[in-house]
């Protein structure tokens, strides 16, 4: 279910609420191949399915990084924000890759709200919290502290 908060001073009461988590969402091989076209990564542990199949993983696994910019819909699909201006991603605090996302698998992510504080310009700044697992994983995927300001 994703949470609505609507303007400045709702974020600003966010601190330690827990966003849930949301639905699954499958990684495809075209999915990591568009990626690589993208960021001009071809590494053969994400494109070469033949050769993945003998590596390390058993197959070929999604970029760390396609697994982080995979956050931001996620993280839509958490909350939702009306009544404000703008919002950007200011940036991030810590991001750690535990395991790998094998290309077939599904992941979701979890969040919450770690810090919500005013900022200048009648703003505020969200530090959210979040991990994306895989089905089955034993492991995180993906765990990362992410900072977004919003303004009236």
């Amino acid at each position: 279910m994703t949470i609505v908060v609507d303007g400045i001073e709702a974020i600003k009461g966010l601190t330690g609420k827990d966003l849930g988590a949301t639905e699954w969402v499958e990684i495809t091989q075209d999915r990591v191949n568009m990626f690589a076209d993208a960021t001009d990564d071809h590494q053969w542990i994400h494109v070469d399915t033949g050769r993945a199949a003998a590596g390390p993983f058993s197959g070929t696994i999604a970029h760390g990084f396609l697994t982080l910019s995979l956050t931001v819909p996620l993280l839509g699909r958490l909350i939702r924000f009306t009544g404000i201006g703008m919002g950007i991603n200011y940036g991030l605090n810590k991001v750690r890759f535990p395991a790998p996302v094998p290309v077939g698998s599904r992941i979701r992510m979890l969040g919450t709200v770690a810090e919500a504080t005013p900022v200048g310009g009648g703003g505020a700044q969200l530090v959210l919290d979040f991990t994306v697992e895989a089905e089955g994983s034993a492991k995180p995927v993906c765990v990362a502290q992410a900072v977004q300001r919003f303004y009236p």
